[in-house]
């Protein structure tokens, strides 16, 4: 008698219930996003593995890993990329057949004034010092992983940030560029992602997550070193 794997069968009938969750009136309603957790992630967890975007555990919960990949078929399906699996990506998923986009998942190089966009993606996402990855970033691993999906590899450390690129003033400052500040110590100690509008995104220790603050901001506007283009 053949054996077949308890993790086949699982798949193959996951893959099936997905389907059928899809073609049902709740899937117009349905919304997962991060932090949910239970069956249907499991489903969409399956369902992304098989496209060739997850390859974490399927553990039934929404966490960084689940959203990356969401993020990652989003993006490949020219979908608005905020993490959040609605009608319109559940549409995708169902339609999405292996090699129907070149890049299978991977990141493409964004415009430049898709950075700031980009980035909001990751707001509230826990502070972590040494992090650079959705689990948990500080300021400058931040900085490393939004630029690493635009194929711009950067130096780790802020200090060492703040010495490459177009050295720029503020007011010339546009989305995309990054700003430098002299914190906990003298020199470049943080870093941030201007947005537009007077404002900045950024791993904040004090904070304990991802947040957006205004460059005005007495404490900030003291500290200003300077501020840097990459693109």
């Amino acid at each position: 008698m053949i054996k077949i794997s308890k993790n086949i069968i699982s798949l193959v009938v996951c893959c099936a219930m997905f389907f059928i969750i899809y073609g049902s009136a709740e899937a117009q309603s349905l919304k997962l996003q991060l932090g949910m957790s239970g069956e249907a992630v499991y489903l969409l967890q399956s369902k992304l593995q098989e496209l060739g975007f997850y390859s974490g555990e399927l553990d039934e919960k929404f966490g960084s890993g689940t959203l990356n990949a969401v993020i990652r078929f989003q993006e490949a399906c020219d979908l608005e990329a905020d993490g959040i699996v609605g009608a319109q990506t559940l549409a995708a998923l169902h339609q999405y057949k292996t090699g129907n986009i070149s890049s299978r998942g991977q990141m493409t190089r964004r415009p430049e004034k898709n950075i700031g966009s980009f980035a909001q993606k990751f707001i509230n996402i826990p502070y972590q010092w040494g992090g650079s990855s959705p689990s948990g970033f500080d300021c400058s691993g931040f900085i490393c992983y939004i630029f690493n999906q635009y194929g711009i590899f950067m130096p780790r450390m802020a200090d060492e940030q703040f010495k490459v690129g177009l050295a720029i003033r503020v007011s010339e400052l546009k989305a995309g560029d990054l700003v430098f500040f002299s914190t906990y110590e003298p020199g470049p100690s943080h870093v941030g992602i201007y947005i537009g509008n007077d404002q900045f995104i950024h791993a904040s220790s004090a904070a304990e997550r991802v947040i957006i603050t205004a460059l005005s901001k007495p404490y900030y506007q003291a500290r200003y070193l300077g501020a840097r283009r990459m693109l």
